[in-house]
């Protein structure tokens, strides 16, 4: 097989501008394209893209379960050091509209660190450093 990795990932989102602006805003990702009749924008750091799809505003969406939904469990965004995870997680966790699942800590006894968010339209992010 000649697969190489994921090209992208497709997020659903319940509000758009929102989750753009935790991606730019907050982690310093900028906007590669933007589709107004979806409306969708697709945001990348340089060797990663994550493409956001508005969800229909005249429904309410239903917040995913990972317990209960086959689905996206989260994402996870690699850091370069354990002081960039510690300074991501300052950042994300004070930006609005973010709910922290827990701060940094040792990853099943390390020595690997992870913290977890959720964005604002409520996708689970997880940060991690492995040295």
């Amino acid at each position: 097989m000649d697969t190489l990795g994921i090209h992208h990932l497709g997020l659903a989102v319940s509000n758009l501008k929102a989750t753009a602006k935790f991606f730019t805003d907050c982690l310093g990702w900028s906007i590669a394209r933007e589709v107004p009749d979806y409306p969708a924008i697709f945001v990348t750091n340089g060797s990663a893209f994550v493409t956001l799809w508005q969800t229909a505003s005249d429904h309410n969406a239903t917040p995913f379960d990972r317990r209960k939904n086959v689905g996206l469990h989260h994402f996870a965004i690699k850091v370069a050091s354990e002081q960039a995870l510690d300074a991501v997680f300052e950042k994300a966790a004070a930006h609005p509209g973010v709910g922290v699942e827990f701060g940094p800590e040792l990853l099943r006894g390390g020595p690997a660190k992870h913290c977890m968010l959720f964005e604002p339209s409520g996708v689970r992010v997880e940060f991690i450093w492995a040295p």
